[in-house]
């Protein structure tokens, strides 16, 4: 399903598991030149981190059991085709500790995926994922 809203075309899946969710986000990667900001929104469980494992696997990391959420550390970095930097803000609730952070200086540097993006409270341009858990391990994704 295609919408235009803004000036920007959303795309809407449903994926049926959480393979279904990786695969989608690989064959999203594909097409990447590097340069990328994915901001994932969606609740705790959404699927954020599968999406991201998925598109590491898309950008060619060796060994994608190696990506998980940075819950903690805040920022992990991967190596693939391009450098892939994983933002975790849930932590995060000031939005002065998420400029603080300085996750803004690997923009341009290789591929920033960001979790929790709805904490950013100042514009930034990407391609926006918003996951919504359904029943069971279904996710409906809109990509915009």
């Amino acid at each position: 399903m295609k919408n235009k809203r803004n000036g920007r075309e959303k795309k809407e899946y449903r994926t049926n598991s959480e393979e279904e969710t990786f695969l989608l986000a690989k064959k999203l990667a594909k097409n990447f030149n590097g340069q990328e900001v994915v901001l994932l929104t969606g609740e705790l469980g959404s699927g954020k981190t599968i999406f991201t494992k998925g598109l590491a696997a898309g950008l060619g990391i060796k060994d994608v059991h190696q990506v998980c959420s940075p819950s903690y550390t805040l920022i992990n970095i991967y190596q693939a085709k391009y450098p892939i930097f994983h933002v975790d803000l849930y932590r995060l609730g000031k939005d002065k500790e998420i400029l603080d952070l300085g996750w803004e200086d690997y923009l341009g540097q290789g591929v920033v995926i960001v979790e929790w993006a709805e904490k950013i409270k100042f514009d930034i341009d990407g391609i926006h994922v918003a996951l919504f858990m359904e029943e069971k391990d279904q996710r409906n994704i809109i990509i915009s």
